[in-house]
This record gives structure tokens, C-alpha cells and sequence, in this order.
């Protein structure tokens, strides 16, 4: 593909966003307690750019909108199987299973940096300590409680990414493009007449 013909797909907060977040998501877990102030950080930093990511799905461009690119469970059922097939079409935006683990990726990183927050709450003298021990959270037994569900949905949305990854080179490989680039430049190529547009 030459930049010539290339267009616009992914805006720069989409851009930004997305390496932002990986780079927070990966500090956090890799750090986990053995520097608990930068691993508490990384986590505000993801849960700030996920609270900001649903605002841009609803006022954002074009394909940083979830209206272009969330589908019903059948479509994306669909869209797998004919993946599998070798008769997937390209999507400019998000395919319809990389639109699903949009939302499943946003679900798991709402979890697990909520989980964080309120496994920090649950020490005396944090700001969140009076909601934390109002609804039963504080103490040894909440504490563990949430340690364990934080560190679960850590370790699912790690395996999402593992997906996410996956995916992603299939997808480059089966319709020819670098997707990874797309997402530094935030431009592909467009679709050729017998491509779905989307």
C-alpha cells in the first residue's frame, strides 16, 4: 500500500488510546505489588482511558463510534464463521469479532480497575475505606475477596489480549494489510470494489 492512496481510519485519541492503554495495562500487571504506587497509578491512568473511550464511542469519528462497529451476537457469530471458512470481508473499521472484543476488552479493564480501587479502599485511611467497609468489603476476608477477583480479571483480560493479538495478525495476513501500522498512522488502504464497505 502506498500512502498516496491510503485514508483516514483511526483518529489520534483512538490512536493514542490504544497504545496509551497498553503500555498503562502492561506496567500494572508486570509491576503488580512489588511497586504497588506505580502498579495503583497504571491502573488510574487505564481506568481514566477506558471512561474516556466510551465518551469517544458515542462522540468520536466515524470508527471510533460503537455504532459502527458493535453487531449482534448472530453477526458476529457470522462473521466467525465465515473467518474460518477463508471468505471473511474486510471491514475499514473494526470487523464485527474485533468490535465484540472492543467490548468485552472494555468490560474486563472496567473490572478489573474497579476491583483495584476497591482492594485499595479496603485499607484504613484510604479515601475509599468508608464505602469499602459500608457494603461488607473491609477486613481480611473482603480484602482477599477482592484481591483474588481483581487478580482474575487481570489474568482474563490478559488472555483477551492474547486474542485480541491473534486476531489482529490473522487478520492482517488474510486481507494483506498491517494492521499493527494502521494503528501508529491510522490509515489503510480503502476497500476494492468487491470488499464490503463498512
Amino acid at each position: 500500500m502506498t500512502t498516496t492512496n491510503a485514508i483516514p481510519v483511526w483518529d489520534r485519541f483512538v490512536r493514542l488510546f490504544h497504545w496509551l492503554l497498553v503500555a498503562a495495562f502492561f506496567t500494572a500487571y508486570l509491576v503488580e505489588d512489588d511497586l504497588l504506587g506505580v502498579h495503583a497509578w497504571a491502573g488510574y491512568l487505564v481506568f481514566s482511558l477506558v471512561v474516556l473511550r466510551l465518551a469517544w464511542g458515542v462522540v468520536g469519528s466515524r470508527h471510533a463510534r460503537f455504532t459502527d462497529f458493535v453487531r449482534r451476537p448472530r453477526e458476529v457469530l457470522g462473521y466467525l464463521q465465515s473467518t474460518l471458512s477463508g471468505k471473511a470481508r474486510r471491514h475499514l473499521g473494526h470487523n464485527p469479532a474485533g468490535g465484540a472484543m472492543v467490548v468485552v476488552l472494555i468490560g474486563s479493564l472496567l473490572a478489573t480497575t474497579v476491583l483495584g480501587m476497591l482492594l485499595l479502599g479496603s485499607e484504613p485511611g484510604n479515601n475509599l475505606y468508608g464505602f469499602v467497609s459500608g457494603v461488607g468489603l473491609a477486613g481480611e476476608t473482603g480484602e482477599e475477596a477482592l484481591e483474588e477477583t481483581h487478580e482474575l480479571f487481570a489474568n482474563f483480560t490478559l488472555a483477551l489480549v492474547g486474542l485480541h493479538v491473534a486476531g489482529v495478525l490473522f487478520s492482517s495476513l488474510a486481507h494483506r494489510e498491517n494492521l499493527v501500522r494502521a494503528m501508529i498512522t491510522g490509515r489503510k488502504r480503502p476497500n476494492r470494489p468487491e470488499e464490503e464497505q463498512a
